[in-house]
């Protein structure tokens, strides 16, 4: 059974590509993002941490995942608890499209 995270991930799979967007390709879709971040989740507990941001953002390229981790929970983690929740996952999906996004313009 999928966890909370696989399933608000999907339902964002079937939502419009980014707002605005006007045609423009990424070198990954929209879809293919959210499902690194859903095997992000290796424990499946609905949330991201640090550890499972910063395998997402090296499986999407980035030279320093780590730092964009960082820079995503400080952005995204609303509640302050060091996770990425479902509540928060929007954010994370947004930030990762525009990075995408200005790294391949």
């Amino acid at each position: 059974m999928p966890c909370v995270l696989g399933k608000l991930l999907h339902q964002r799979t079937n939502e419009k590509e980014m707002p605005g967007g006007s045609g423009t390709q990424l070198p990954l879709t929209k879809a293919q993002v959210i499902a690194i971040f859903e095997r992000a989740d290796k424990n499946r507990d609905g949330r991201l941490d640090k550890h499972e941001l910063r395998k997402a953002f090296g499986s999407l390229g980035s030279h320093l995942p780590s730092w964009r981790a960082g820079k995503i929970l400080r952005r995204a983690d609303v509640n302050g608890d060091g996770y990425i929740s479902e509540d928060e996952i929007d954010d994370l999906i947004q930030f990762a499209l525009e990075w995408l996004r200005q790294k391949h313009s």
